[in-house]
């Protein structure tokens, strides 16, 4: 009867719906152990902004999408909690050049935007990554139904991988090569200024029901 009351007494699924820097999202967590969750969920959002790098301003297509594998562990029995595992990660960035003026200039050489065509890529970031966090609240405690949690952590993507490229050029065949030569150095750039970008932050909160 006691380990029936026990068992009673601790809830072993609890859904998480949560906003913050990975975007909108829905998490199942489920009972391990004593002071032991296992919580897998999905993660979403889509925005535009915009960046200055080098001489080229560009606009900004961010569509996060990453995919959670943790296990979260209660070391003290409370609410705070240390969490870690793994991150299918499908974020990255749609980039665009944006022409000034009715130019642009790549490697510090002008180039009439209206013969230039389009000079797109994307940012792209490690498929598979690990997360490593802390966060506050246990959905499968005793005694909850609705219950609130945050979480402050990293997923630890590496380096980005950039891809710039022109397209559409209607200029001389030399200045069209020479675009491409230029495009590629403003690609590097890039590389350069996203290098530093190593880890994603996490910060969000969410909302919990205990089944």
């Amino acid at each position: 009867m006691l380990l029936l009351g026990a068992a009673a007494s601790h809830a072993q699924v609890a859904l998480t719906a949560s906003g913050g820097t990975t975007g909108a999202g829905l998490h199942a967590s489920v009972r391990v152990q004593s002071g032991l969750n296992a919580r897998f969920g999905v993660n979403a959002l889509n925005y535009s902004t915009n960046r200055a790098v080098s001489d080229v301003e560009y606009d900004l297509k961010l569509r996060l999408m990453t995919v959670e594998a943790l296990l979260d562990y209660f070391p003290a029995g409370g609410s705070f909690r240390l969490s870690g595992g793994l991150v299918h990660n499908g974020n990255k960035a749609e980039v665009a050049a944006r022409p000034a003026g009715g130019t642009f200039t790549f490697n510090n050489n002008v180039y009439d935007a209206a013969t230039v065509g389009t000079v797109e890529g994307s940012v792209k970031f490690r498929t598979l990554a690990p997360y490593l966090g802390i966060g506050w609240g246990n959905p499968l405690a005793a005694g909850k139904g609705w219950s609130f949690s945050t979480d402050v952590g990293v997923i630890l993507h590496g380096s980005p991988r950039t891809n710039l490229a022109s397209s559409g050029c209607t200029a001389s065949a030399e200045v069209c090569a020479r675009l491409a030569n230029d495009v590629e150095a403003e690609n590097q750039a890039l590389r350069e200024d996203a290098r530093d970008f190593k880890a994603f932050p996490v910060i969000r909160v969410g909302l919990s029901y205990r089944f």
